[in-house]
């Protein structure tokens, strides 16, 4: 699917209070549990804000994503050192921050019927646009907590890992500079 027939065909909406999504799969049970029964909750919570893509024609749900915020700090590496290093390449001569703004990708998932059609690839970069123009704070990078599955889909658009601590963990924080699109 191109992005003209995406565009075309979805509708990318922020879930509203009250909002109920009562069918989802995605394959995975957790996010399914998510979109389903826990959303609303988060969002009542102020904890995260999710949006979900729905198909023009039939309004069915075919992938939502959450956000919530978040931040790179010195706490996220193992030391000093490797927190000076991160910043050196991405902020030369700069004011030196003990963090940096993000935006937190908490979940994301495509539904078994829209999935292999690119719309993740859309997805993400939807998000990037979302805070480079229609920002409403600072904010320089995107953040997730990757399933190891999903690894090779960030890697592909242009994800990188934070660090090298959570190497043997179920999922690997990751990180796409919003200065590198500009």
């Amino acid at each position: 699917m191109t992005r003209e027939e995406f565009q075309a065909r979805c509708i990318v909406r922020r879930l509203n209070i009250g909002d109920i999504v009562t069918e989802f799969d995605c394959h995975d049970e957790d996010l399914n549990d998510f979109i389903i029964n826990e959303a609303s909750l988060y969002r009542n919570a102020l904890l995260s804000v999710t949006y979900v893509v729905e198909d023009k024609n039939s309004e069915d749900v075919l992938a939502y994503f959450s956000l919530s915020n978040d931040k790179i700090s010195i706490s996220d590496f193992e030391s000093k050192t490797e927190f000076n290093r991160f910043r050196k390449h991405k902020f030369v001569n700069e004011k030196r921050l003990r963090s940096y703004p993000a935006i937190k990708i908490g979940r994301l998932a495509i539904a078994k019927s829209a999935q292999h059609q690119s719309i993740g690839t859309y997805l993400l970069e939807f998000i990037e646009d979302y805070f480079l123009i229609d920002n409403k704070s600072g904010c320089r990078f995107v953040t997730v907590d990757a399933y190891v599955d999903a690894i090779p889909f960030y890697i592909k658009n242009n994800y990188q890992f934070l660090n090298n601590d959570d190497e043997d963990k179920r999922t690997r924080v990751m990180y796409f500079d919003l200065a590198s699109l500009l």
